[in-house]
């Protein structure tokens, strides 16, 4: 066991508590307690050290919703740049899908607190999580994330645009497999696979910045179509492009 001392928000996010932000939040409202003292913003803690967390703070996170936007084309993940819409603005009530079954009813009050889990570019569609619970957050994109995200990736070879597969050099597909690196560090297996012969399936266990786009840059290829489909156990689906739906009590990632 590490006996080294760590920051207090750090230690609440290894433990599953909350995100290193909630934690700072909820230390700076007085609901955080150690060794049963009242914690203070950056107070290293040992692995002995109680953490108490106050009724209000779990009250506050049992609240916090999640939302699956299917983002289309054109719209930025997180804040808004370059004069380009940030996909939260989907988020309306005439948005949600009709086939939603979950019993939450829409808030504008929701919108506070709500952060992209794992961005998408702008060129690219598909599923994106947006989260008031740090826990969710740090299961997708926290430092030691291991979850799967799934994408459909439509390529061309040169001036090759069907049957690309035909004319791909099956060894450059062990490459995208394992063997690539980006910005000097070497990256994770993936899963890819043809799906028909103009489109790719990556299955990635981490999320680098235009990381499939880059990776086939390096083989040759080039992407002219991105769609992520799953995130974990949590599928895109049905759901249509540029509407919201609420992640069910019953779906986990």
């Amino acid at each position: 066991m590490n006996n080294e001392a760590i920051r207090l928000n750090k230690r609440m996010a290894e433990l599953g508590m909350c995100s290193r932000r909630e934690a700072d939040d909820w230390i700076s409202r007085g609901w955080v307690r150690v060794n049963g003292q009242p914690a203070v913003l950056g107070v290293p803690v040992l692995p002995t050290d109680l953490i108490e967390v106050s009724q209000q703070a779990r009250g506050l996170q049992k609240k916090s919703i999640t939302i699956l936007i299917h983002k289309p084309v054109g719209y930025v993940s997180a804040q808004a740049e370059d004069g380009h819409t940030p996909a939260v603005q989907l988020f309306q009530a005439q948005n949600r899908w009709r086939e939603d079954k979950s019993s939450h009813r829409f808030s504008n009050d929701q919108l506070r607190g709500l952060a992209p889990a794992g961005r998408l570019d702008i060129d690219s569609v598909g599923m994106l999580v947006m989260t008031q619970d740090g826990r969710i957050a740090r299961q997708l994109i926290g430092e030691d994330s291991r979850i799967e995200k799934e994408y459909l990736v439509r390529v061309q070879l040169g001036e090759t645009i069907q049957n690309v597969q035909a004319a791909f050099d099956s060894r450059q597909l062990n490459l995208l497999r394992h063997g690539l690196s980006l910005d000097g560090r070497s990256l994770r297996p993936a899963q890819v696979e043809w799906q028909n012969p103009e489109q790719l399936r990556f299955i990635l266990t981490e999320g680098r910045k235009r990381q499939i786009r880059r990776m086939c840059e390096l083989v040759g290829l080039h992407v002219i179509g991105l769609k992520r489909v799953r995130m974990g156990r949590v599928k895109l689906g049905h759901l249509p492009q540029g509407q919201w739906r609420y992640l069910g009590d019953d779906e986990k990632f």
